[in-house]
């Protein structure tokens, strides 16, 4: 079955502003997804890994994307489309607390 990356966006105040039986539902709904084996989880503070030209690695705090709300977590679900994971994603505490969620579909390396 196909998997899909998603990130979500979000921030406490659009957290704050939701109504708290739509955020018990989402709560509820990742709880689910992990609870079948899906990984969910809450984006912790990145840092940038490069080793150009494979002549050392370097390291440095903090997350290359630039965005209006900051990464607050992810998930690995597998869903038979697109619109599959979206409708999931759709269900997400980011979707619904007035952030966003990216759905990235995965493709095995050749």
């Amino acid at each position: 079955m196909p998997k899909f990356v998603t990130i979500g966006y979000g921030d406490r105040e659009g957290y704050d502003r939701t109504d708290a039986a739509v955020l018990d539902e989402a709560h509820a709904h990742d709880a689910l997804l992990h609870a079948t084996g899906e990984p969910v989880g809450i984006a912790g503070t990145p840092v940038q890994v490069r080793n150009h030209g494979g002549a050392g690695t370097t390291v440095e705090s903090g997350p290359f994307l630039s965005s209006a709300l900051p990464v607050a977590g992810f998930a690995i679900i597998e869903a038979a489309t697109l619109e599959e994971a979206v409708r999931l994603a759709s269900k997400t505490p980011c979707a619904v607390a007035h952030g966003v969620v990216e759905v990235w579909p995965l493709r095995e390396a050749p």
